[in-house]
């Protein structure tokens, strides 16, 4: 038979000639010099004698006070010989089965998987862009995201010395998106993009004389990559050269969580830019991941 041992001063197994506190469930910090007085199981009335002190809690059932102090010798013995408490091994990480795309190393994009040349994959978004003729993936970018952009440069309307591309698509994820719907997304991004692509630069330049004023184009529902989403078209004029036509789509991902994806297109205006058509061409080019 066997109760659970009350609250009182017993013998520290592992301090011999001290007792320690037991609050009735666990050891205290409380110590004292052995006799000092205090509550002692008398008789040969079984006990569950109390865990050692940082030890397991598991109890083990004993006939008489000889017995306990035989049992805390031998823990303190063990504790000497063990040295310390073996910890659990780290667990280890099995092979992964999950199917999902994980993210590139490459910022600006990866070629296809099978080698397809006509399109740069965005892992992290789980999209592709095509590349159509007469453009290309640049080797680097200067805000590091996956980009398509026109064959060649050509000298910057505004500032002297400096190369401007006639067309550019890049796709990233929105910088705050909270509850947002894609439309709202769309008319929040295309302010944004139309400065990134005309306005001063990191450098403090003008390539385009900065924008002087916009015209929006279109505002509307869209199909991208089989994702319901939104699209902003602005045509935007700016101090030097022909200006441009910028377009936002944002659109949930067609993978994992289904986060919103931007992807802006920013064309020259003039003659020598790109058709506008091909802005639609492209949006219809972008494919899910796999």
């Amino acid at each position: 038979m066997s109760m659970n041992t009350p609250a009182g001063w017993y013998p520290d197994p592992g301090m011999p000639g001290t007792e320690r506190w037991w609050d009735g469930s666990a050891w205290s910090g409380h110590t004292r010099a052995a006799g000092g007085g205090g509550y002692t199981p008398a008789g040969p009335t079984a006990v569950v004698v109390p865990p050692a002190a940082g030890g397991s809690r598991r109890g083990m059932v004993l006939g008489g006070a000889a017995a306990v102090v035989a049992v805390a010798v031998a823990v303190i013995v063990a504790v000497v010989v063990s040295g310390k408490d073996e910890e659990p091994a780290p667990p280890v990480a099995g092979p992964s089965n999950s199917a999902t795309a994980q993210p590139s190393d490459d910022p600006v994009g990866e070629a296809s998987p099978s080698g397809d040349p006509t399109v740069v994959v965005d892992q992290l978004n789980g999209i592709s862009l095509p590349i159509v003729a007469g453009w290309e993936k640049p080797e680097s970018t200067v805000d590091d995201v996956v980009t398509v952009n026109t064959v060649g440069d050509y000298q910057c309307p505004g500032d002297v010395g400096e190369s401007c591309k006639r067309g550019v698509v890049t796709s990233r994820t929105p910088s705050s998106t909270g509850a947002a719907t894609p439309e709202a997304l769309a008319k929040a991004d295309i302010a944004e993009a139309v400065e990134q692509a005309y306005g001063e630069d990191i450098l403090g330049n003008n390539p385009y004389g900065g924008v002087r004023s916009h015209v929006v184009l279109a505002s509307k529902p869209t199909v991208v990559a089989g994702r319901d989403g939104y699209l902003v078209r602005w045509r935007v004029v700016t101090g030097a050269g022909p200006g441009g036509i910028v377009q936002s789509v944002v659109f949930p991902s067609p993978v994992g969580s289904q986060s919103p994806v931007v992807v802006r297109f920013v064309f020259e205006a003039g003659p020598k830019g790109p058709a506008l058509s091909l802005m639609d061409e492209i949006a219809a080019g972008i494919k899910a991941v796999g």
